[in-house]
């Protein structure tokens, strides 16, 4: 195809939603996860920043963690069920990349703050003399803006890179939402290069990272087994096998999704795959990692003797 006759969209058709087999079951479900992922996270982020004995590094990521989860399932649900009430499915070039933005930002954010919780429980475990000295305030500001840095740096890196392609081959994605990977498959040009680039990118986001997660967690566990404590070996375990099940949930689906081949992409994987790193984890990280934790129940608690006293 010559140059001259190469026609590029600017808008596209986000149809992904009308291939469901049920749309406006997918869509109750949907709607019930992003309330339970709203209440969940606003709830733990109002705790921690309230409450004076919640004010640790574990709970500063967890934080973080809440804040990441919230601002993603904003940015994909609302604009799901808009698109499906108004029958609406359409969303510019800008607005694409302005969501594939801000999702990848999230992400990569997450899976770096992830890392860090790790390395946190296990200084805390491991090292607990030394924890005041690792684990300062200051050493936490700068691994959670070295997180955000590098994960900004990489979805700019992405969406800056598919904002001018030329898009000749279709202007519907079969998504609910944005994906880089779906953009590439629709554009007429080279992308090899990009492609290689991406891999490099998403290898220092993603699997570095879920390496120091899984040592963190065997050297508690190598930790508590040398300790012989009969609770504290089980309450370690528990809390341990709860954060990696849903790591490798959140992991497992993200890697699947970004690092495979733009022509091996599928649709289809993709909206399941962005249910289980998206809104599935925002649902159920404040359970998992906080709501359980006597801490942030005793916080809750004084929330409530508060407000029942102010009546």
């Amino acid at each position: 195809m010559r140059e001259e006759n190469i026609t590029s969209w600017r808008e596209f058709l986000l149809v992904g939603l009308l291939h469901q087999w049920s749309p406006t079951l997918f869509l109750w479900g949907l709607l019930f996860m992003f309330l339970i992922a709203l209440m969940g996270n606003s709830l733990l982020i109002f705790l921690i920043k309230t409450d004076s004995g919640l004010q640790t590094p574990m709970y500063f990521f967890l934080s973080q963690l809440a804040f990441m989860d919230l601002c993603q399932v904003l940015s994909i649900v609302p604009q799901v069920l808009v698109s499906f009430v108004t029958k609406r499915y359409t969303i510019s070039l800008y607005g694409c990349v302005v969501q594939i933005s801000v999702i990848l930002i999230l992400a990569g954010a997450e899976c770096l703050i992830l890392a860090t919780m790790s390395y946190d429980r296990y200084v805390a475990i491991c090292k607990p003399l030394q924890y005041p000295i690792l684990m300062r305030r200051s050493v936490c500001y700068m691994m959670s803006v070295a997180a955000w840095f590098w994960s900004t740096v990489q979805a700019l890196t992405c969406s800056l890179y598919v904002l001018p392609l030329p898009y000749c081959k279709s202007n519907e994605i079969n998504h609910y939402m944005c994906d880089y990977p779906a953009l590439i498959q629709l554009s007429c040009s080279d992308n090899s290069a990009f492609e290689r680039t991406t891999y490099f990118g998403n290898f220092m986001v993603l699997l570095i990272p879920i390496s120091l997660i899984l040592t963190s967690y065997v050297s508690i566990l190598l930790q508590v087994v040398r300790v012989r404590s009969s609770e504290r070996s089980h309450k370690a375990l528990g809390t341990c096998m709860s954060h990696l099940c849903v790591v490798g949930i959140y992991y497992i689906t993200a890697i699947v999704t970004y690092m495979k081949p733009a022509s091996s992409y599928s649709p289809q994987e993709a909206m399941i795959n962005t249910l289980f790193f998206t809104t599935l984890p925002a649902m159920t990280n404040p359970f998992i990692y906080s709501l359980r934790n006597q801490d942030v129940l005793e916080a809750l608690r004084k929330v409530f003797q508060k407000h029942s006293l102010h009546d």
